[in-house]
Parts: C-alpha cells; sequence; structure tokens
C-alpha cells in the first residue's frame, strides 16, 4: 500500500485545498493528512477557524483516508508514525524541497516530496484573498 502525507493549516476550506488533495491522492492508494496546530502556525496570520473544526472539514472530504493533528513539539513524528512514500507540500506552502528532503532523511525517513501546482480553476482558491474579499464587501456595506 502506497501511502501519501499531505499537510496544511487549510483554514477556511477552498477548491484550491480541494484541488491538493485530489492531487495528492492520485499518487498513491491512502491519503493521510496532517493538519498543522494553531500554536504552530507562524509563518503565516494565525488560523481563524479552531484546529479541531479544520481537521473535521478536512477528514471530511472525500479524497482523505485519514486525518490528524501535528504533532506540538516534533513536526515529524506523525510522518514517521504513518511512514508515507510520498509526502506532497503545496505550490505556496513555505517548505523549501531540498531542505525538507535533507531533513527528512535527518529522521530516518525516505519519502520522496512532491510539490504540488498551483490551482487556477476558480476566483477564490486562496483562504487569504476570501478574507479581503469578505472584509472589502463588509466595509462597503458599512458605508
Amino acid at each position: 500500500m502506497k501511502r501519501v502525507v499531505a499537510t496544511g493549516t487549510f483554514d477556511i476550506l477552498h477548491t484550491g485545498h480541494l484541488y491538493y488533495l485530489e492531487e495528492s491522492r492520485r499518487l498513491g492508494d491512502e491519503l493521510h493528512v496532517i493538519v498543522a496546530r494553531d500554536a504552530n502556525v507562524k509563518h503565516k496570520p494565525r488560523p481563524i477557524v479552531p484546529e479541531g473544526q479544520r481537521l473535521k472539514m478536512v477528514a471530511s472530504l472525500k479524497p482523505v483516508d485519514h486525518a490528524v493533528l501535528g504533532d506540538l513539539h516534533d513536526m515529524f513524528r506523525p510522518i514517521r508514525e504513518i511512514r508515507p512514500a510520498i509526502i506532497t507540500i503545496g505550490f505556496n506552502q513555505h517548505f523549501d524541497a531540498e531542505k525538507l528532503r535533507s531533513d527528512l532523511v535527518g529522521q530516518g525517513i525516505t519519502a520522496e516530496v512532491v510539490r504540488i501546482g498551483k490551482y487556477d480553476g476558480d476566483t477564490y482558491c486562496s483562504s487569504s484573498l476570501i478574507i479581503r474579499q469578505v472584509l472589502e464587501r463588509y466595509r462597503d456595506e458599512k458605508r
């Protein structure tokens, strides 16, 4: 069985997330998703939707076989437990693919790292874009 791991924050789910997960699922027999813990999101604004709710939403998506929250202290712990053949990263995730490969080897993990390309199929396929649009519309309605 070829396991694939996808990771992400998955705040305000949109079609870009779905594309990332569908493309990740196509690479193997089983898709495991690691949802970022609220406390671990430091490279961008903190998630709006709490981690437990984000986990429930991701777990309910058709391409996802298993979903778990990330570890608070060791990002590699869930990956060691899942033992994936492939780890996917999204087109805009902050990981440097080569550094991640090197870090995985240092952890004794031999998974291939695959970056999934950008989804351009819909206007609102970015959480930050959705948030900006909501704020703009709300401001315009208040005037």
